[in-house]
């Protein structure tokens, strides 16, 4: 099993994702539909994730429990300056007097530009993936069981890596508040040949406090769609040969 995609939602996911193409460094894919956007970011041969950018009708409401943290360090500055000539803006979500710098892309999705730390070396531009949580051990254990990543140290209260030790990090952090409604990103996680089928990783997502989204919106699909012990949403993707 892998994880295999972040996925977001915006009014233009076209637009949204020429932008995050353009900061991450993306390799532009075909979407499964022509309203979607997707693209990979490539970490090395074996270690990548797809970002693929969803339509909705609706702003970004408020709360954002999963974001993209990229990263800065010394070049900080020079990181954010360039994000703002590819459509990003300065924003205010209560940050008040922090080190990194809180942007919003071209739809209003928050994001944040990283002060150095040791913690992202060899992370490539995404440094973290902050998860609010209100139980980041038990979430952490689910995660870690579906995605094949490991603990490691990190900023988050729980933080888990790719085993290879490349690439973002996946922080579980404490929520500041319960989940109330559907989350504005979520997390795909894909069944590999060396590991449980589709249904087999779903039975172990159950068994670890995950639950089955009981939506109509959530029906109907060839992936299934969870939550996590946090309410979280995540999806376990079909079988590669499917």
């Amino acid at each position: 099993m892998r994880l295999e995609n972040i996925v977001m939602q915006a009014r233009d996911p076209q637009a949204t994702g020429r932008f995050w193409s353009a900061a991450l460094g993306l390799e532009d894919l075909s979407p499964g539909s022509p309203d979607d956007y997707e693209g990979r970011l490539r970490i090395d041969d074996d270690v990548w994730l797809d970002v693929c950018i969803e339509p909705v009708t609706e702003p970004p409401p408020p709360g954002w429990r999963l974001h993209l943290d990229l990263r800065g360090g010394a070049q900080q500055a020079e990181v954010v300056e360039r994000l703002h000539g590819l459509g990003a803006r300065h924003t205010d979500i209560g940050q008040v007097d922090v080190p990194w710098v809180v942007l919003a892309d071209p739809d209003g999705n928050p994001f944040c530009v990283m002060e150095e730390r040791a913690a992202y070396a060899d992370t490539g531009p995404i440094a973290a993936l902050p998860l609010d949580s209100a139980d980041p051990a038990r979430d952490a254990e689910l995660y870690a069981a579906i995605t094949g990543w490991v603990p490691v140290e990190g900023v988050g209260l729980v933080t888990l890596r790719h085993p290879s030790l490349r690439g973002p990090l996946l922080e579980l952090c404490p929520e500041p508040e319960p989940k109330v409604r559907q989350n504005r990103a979520h997390l795909d996680v894909r069944p590999t040949p060396d590991g449980p089928d589709q249904r087999g990783l779903v039975d172990l997502a159950l068994s670890l406090g995950a639950s089955l989204a009981s939506e109509d919106w959530a029906q109907e699909h060839p992936w299934t769609v969870m939550r996590d012990v946090s309410g979280n949403e995540f999806c376990v993707l079909a079988d590669p040969e499917d």
